[in-house]
């Protein structure tokens, strides 16, 4: 499916052609940017169609406000947000051992990942090509740009290629070599799926843990019937295709064989389920985010599967990538090396704590689970809850932002 945009691009980047491999959360972000500017934007995206729901992500702190709010969509992410409110720590019989404020897990503003990319592609799609069922093949740079070839569509020249294609990367591959030297194993694996909403939850989430293992349940667009469920279980590092679903729940019904609370009506959902989610929690480690007239943004680049704020980071990626090509009048070696240079600390910094979240959900001992729920119980305080709205907040403010040219 090809989406063309209707009007031949005016302004500072109409010089630009850029294909941007991957329409989740990065590509869209960096299209509406570069497409304000009037640069030509190519969306590739190997999925047939976009890709609806999928978890919640959130916002904090007044950096990411300051990029929603210059992109334009801040209001309407307002308007579609979860309005998701705590989550409880329970025992396997339910009982409560422990409050998480809605702030921890929700930011600022939620919205579901598969909203939040329909709102960016509605804004872009009659100005950005977007050709979904397809991807790149091969890519040869040249000093004239870079010729792409694709699994189903013709050969095309671009002038920059960016990699917005997710943990797994594609492009990060043909241009930055293989996946193997990239990626870090975190020592657990989530898993996320629909459930039926037995709990009645409205808005709100209930957690219980194992060691080693945990259970999530939570509703966020406050439908009656359905909740989403989310497994993760500490492991050494396993082999698995990760096209094989049958061997991805074999695995999943192994590793919670025996779990208490919702677990075994969890696992039945998940024999039924036809849209599971499932991979290792990882982070992205490239030497260069940049190479010649490529260049890798969010999780392509410097992902981590969960709690490093990865949305935020690709949305400020993104803004700062579309205004440094701006600034340099397309001039990609001097954008390039701008974006790499602000961007990497930034990126480090919240990818960092995504280190904490398999032990945080699944400690290793009981001893870990009640410490875990100790400290959190304090941080949830009204003495301390000020201290712990600027804790969550630290990452995702850590960037001085630059004044870009008004598209």
């Amino acid at each position: 499916m090809t989406k063309n945009p209707k009007d031949t691009p005016t302004g500072r980047l109409a010089h630009l052609h850029v294909l941007i491999s991957g329409a989740s959360i990065a590509g869209p972000a960096l299209a509406l940017g570069l497409a304000r500017y009037g640069a030509r934007v190519t969306v590739v995206e190997k999925a047939p169609d976009l890709r609806e729901g999928g978890f919640a992500v959130d916002f904090r702190g007044h950096v990411h406000r300051t990029v929603l709010t210059s992109m334009g969509i801040w209001d309407e992410i307002h308007a579609r947000q979860t309005r998701m409110g705590g989550q409880t720590v329970v025992d396997a019989d339910g009982t409560p051992r422990v409050a998480l404020p809605a702030e921890m897990m929700s930011g600022d503003v939620e919205i579901l990942r598969g909203d939040l990319a329909r709102i960016m592609y509605e804004r872009t799609a009659d100005r950005v090509e977007y050709v979904f069922g397809d991807s790149i093949a091969t890519l040869e740079e040249s000093p004239e740009g870079v010729d792409v070839t694709f699994e189903h569509g013709a050969p095309r020249r671009f002038d920059l290629v960016v990699g917005a294609d997710g943990l797994h990367s594609l492009t990060r591959r043909l241009v930055f070599g293989d996946e193997s030297r990239h990626l870090r194993f975190l020592d657990h694996y989530v898993a996320g799926f629909g459930v039926p909403n037995d709990l009645g939850l409205d808005r709100a989430g209930r957690l219980y843990s194992e060691p080693g293992r945990a259970v999530a349940i939570g509703n966020y667009d406050g439908d009656p019937d359905r909740a989403g469920a989310l497994l993760v279980f500490r492991s050494e590092k396993l082999e698995f295709d990760r096209r094989d679903v049958v061997a991805q729940k074999r695995i999943l019904a192994e590793r919670f064989a025996g779990m208490g609370w919702e677990a075994p009506r969890v696992l039945k959902a998940l024999e039924e389920t036809d849209a599971l989610y499932f991979d290792a929690i990882a982070q992205i480690h490239v030497d260069r985010l940049v190479r010649g007239r490529v260049a890798l943004l969010g999780d392509a680049g410097y992902g981590a599967t969960m709690g490093g704020m990865g949305t935020g980071v690709a949305i400020v990626a993104a803004h700062v990538l579309a205004g440094e090509l701006a600034l340099a009048d397309g001039d990609h070696r001097t954008a390039f090396a701008e974006y790499e240079t602000r961007i990497r600390d930034f990126a480090k910094g919240c990818q960092k704590i995504s280190g904490n979240a398999g032990p945080f959900f699944a400690p290793a001992t009981e001893r870990r689970i009640r410490s875990r729920d100790l400290v959190y119980r304090l941080l949830s305080s009204r003495l301390l809850a000020g201290f712990f709205k600027k804790l969550t907040e630290k990452a995702a403010t850590g960037i001085e932002l630059r004044d870009y040219p008004r598209p």
